[in-house]
This record gives structure tokens, C-alpha cells and sequence, in this order.
């Protein structure tokens, strides 16, 4: 069965990566959780006997492989797409990963590469529109340019939203139900190592700085409620009546301890009693407080609507961007959270689970 696996995920990554633009490593957790999962239903509903530990040291043998692999790989393989010129196809071409070449209607469809680039939403010729037809007919891809322009940036662009196109924001009900299952039960599962950590970080924050060890705020949630989140104490005490600010602006602020836990992330464990609550996510857009989402909704049009799911502990605009400091930087963040509630599935989910660990390795986005 661990064979089974790291040949199911051998075959199937090269396919996803193919279409998805992403660089392969991204998706070898996603796909090995998947197949992992599958093989553990068999065994429960079919009552085999099996070995914990060859699964274990299967799974992360396979990962380890499969990650050491692709980064080995010298050359980052070129997505060649064909393109009927009603767009910007120069614009796309400047990403590294993806070739898009104009193809004159005229010319054969064998003659088109791993798919037809088009933008959909201008008005086609006859003739273009019996090209993209045949090409459909035919099992050929053909993708909206401005999907691809998403899929390369990771990010939605306000500016070509609508309200009609709204309702493509909306997540799966099916895949949030499942995704609150698989977020508690890792946090449950990870509570023996991550309470030890807390108690520890709790004392040396005493015992450095005085004041309370926790940091409880108030912060806009799914659906515009407001809730209480918990941190760590990563600075000095702030005065009650103080205006509130960026975490970029105060940086004088933050103690030694502080410093170290917000590198690494650990000031947000206590978040895990938000996600367990039902207030946050382990992933998802990053909840501000409530006087900047008043400003934010007045600045930035459709800001609203990161607020369609849970707030996250990490999320995709974090682990691409970093914190946001200002209302541009803020608006940059918001297509990257709009991208995440398009597109949220256990892939993007996974996805952002290693970056963040990146992250937490690099500092990125820290501050």
C-alpha cells in the first residue's frame, strides 16, 4: 500500500502541476495526505491489519523524496499555451513558468500547443468563436485569460470584479464543513506538543516583561462579527486610550521574547482556542481590527468580502505578501485574500501549510 501511494502521487503530480502553475513542490502534501487517507478508510472499513509505523515512515519517506526531487530539478518546465491575441498575452509571458504564443485561426488545431488562451469576455468573430468551438470539441483546454493571469499571480484583481461575478467568491459548504473537521482534529491531536511550548512562552514573556502573557483584542470575523482573539504579549503594555495602529508602526514596542515568537509564529498558538471556538481557521484571510475594516470598506471597494469565511491563523496573503501597512498595501492583500476564498480547497489549503512553514523557517512576513 505505501508503494501504491508514492506511484499514485509519482503519476498524478507531474498533471497537476502541469495546469495548476505551480511548481510541484507545493502540491506533494496535498496529493500524499489524499492518497494516505484514502488507504486508511480502506483499512478501517475492510478491517486489514496493518503497521502504523510502515505508514508513518512511508508517508515521510515519500514526501521526503518526492520534495528532494523536485527541488533537484535544474529546469523548471515551461507551460507552452496558444493564444487568440484579444489580450495582453506579452504581459503574462514575463512570469518565468508559462510561454503564451498568438495562433492565427487559420492555422491547423494540431498546431496549437497544451491549450487555447482567449479572452471570453470580448465579444468573438465567427470565426474565432468556431476556432474555440473546435477546440473544445476536440478535448483541447481552453482557459479565460484572465484566469490564467489569476492562476500566475495568485491574486483576483478587484478592478475586473463585478457584482454579478460575486457569486464565484462563494466557497464550497461541502469542502468548509470538512476543512473544520481537519482543523481541529490536528490541533487536538498536536495539543501535547504545543501546550508545553505555551506554558513556556507564557513565563518567559512574565518574566522579561510585566504585564499579562496573553493579548486579547477585539477583531472582525466571518460575516462582520466581532470576536475576541487570542496572542501572545509580544510587546510592552500599551496605554488603554492609545489610537490603534499597524504592527509595522510599533515596532519600538516589541521585547526580546517577542521578537523571537513572532519569527516563528509561536505568539499565535493561542489562536488554536479561536479555531477550536469556531470564531478562526488554522487558514484563511487575516482578521483586522474593527476601526481599520471601517476605514478599509470606505477606501477599498469590495473589501467586505474577505469576510465571507473564517478569519485564518496564516493564510495565502500572508505567506506570498507579508503584512500589509498601509491602505495600498492593503488593497494588494485583499486580491490575494479574494484568490484564497475563489479558489480555498484542501490543495490551496496544503499549499499555504508549506509556505507557511516556510515562513516560520525564513521569518517572512514576520514582524
Amino acid at each position: 500500500m505505501v508503494i501504491g501511494c508514492y506511484l499514485g502521487a509519482a503519476v498524478t503530480l507531474p498533471h497537476l502541476s502541469k495546469y495548476l502553475l505551480v511548481e510541484r513542490k507545493y502540491y506533494i502534501l496535498p496529493v500524499l495526505v489524499s492518497l494516505y487517507a484514502l488507504v486508511i478508510g480502506i483499512i478501517v472499513m475492510m478491517r486489514v491489519d496493518y503497521s502504523r509505523a510502515v505508514l508513518i515512515n512511508g508517508f515521510l519517506s515519500s514526501f521526503a523524496w518526492l520534495y528532494f526531487v523536485s527541488l533537484a530539478r535544474k529546469r523548471h518546465k515551461i507551460l507552452k499555451l496558444s493564444a487568440i491575441p484579444n489580450f495582453d498575452y506579452v504581459a503574462l509571458n514575463k512570469h518565468r513558468n508559462i510561454q503564451i504564443e498568438p495562433i492565427n485561426i487559420s492555422q491547423q488545431i494540431s498546431d496549437i500547443h497544451s491549450g487555447l488562451v482567449v479572452n471570453l469576455h470580448k465579444e468573438l468573430k465567427p470565426a474565432e468563436a468556431k476556432f474555440v468551438a473546435d477546440c473544445s470539441i476536440n478535448n483541447i483546454s481552453v482557459f479565460h485569460s484572465e484566469s490564467i493571469r489569476e492562476m500566475l499571480e495568485g491574486k483576483v484583481q478587484t478592478c475586473h470584479l463585478s457584482e454579478n461575478a460575486i457569486g464565484t467568491l462563494k466557497p464550497n459548504p461541502i469542502y468548509s464543513a470538512f476543512k473544520r473537521c481537519w482543523e481541529s482534529a490536528l490541533i487536538l491531536v498536536s495539543l501535547p506538543v504545543t501546550l508545553p511550548v505555551m506554558l513556556l512562552t507564557a513565563l518567559l514573556i512574565k518574566i522579561e516583561n510585566p504585564g499579562p502573557a496573553m493579548f486579547i483584542q477585539e477583531r472582525v470575523g466571518q460575516g462582520g462579527k466581532v470576536f475576541k482573539i487570542y496572542k501572545f504579549r509580544s510587546m510592552t503594555v500599551r496605554p488603554k486610550d492609545s489610537e490603534s495602529k499597524f504592527a509595522t508602526d510599533e515596532q519600538a514596542r516589541v521585547t526580546k521574547v517577542g521578537r523571537v515568537i513572532r519569527k516563528v509564529r509561536i505568539d499565535e498558538l493561542p489562536q488554536f482556542f479561536n479555531v477550536l471556538k469556531g470564531d478562526m481557521s488554522l487558514i484563511g484571510p487575516r482578521p483586522e481590527q474593527e476601526s481599520f475594516v471601517e476605514q478599509f470598506e470606505q477606501e477599498i471597494p469590495f473589501y467586505g468580502y474577505r469576510h465571507m469565511v473564517k478569519p485564518g491563523i496564516t493564510g495565502w496573503a500572508q505567506t506570498v505578501q507579508g503584512y500589509a501597512d498601509d491602505t495600498e498595501s492593503t488593497r494588494e492583500k485583499l486580491a490575494h485574500d479574494l484568490y484564497y476564498i475563489k479558489h480555498l480547497s484542501f490543495w490551496l489549503d496544503m499549499n499555504i501549510v508549506l509556505k507557511t512553514i516556510r515562513t516560520m523557517i525564513t521569518g517572512f512576513g514576520a514582524k
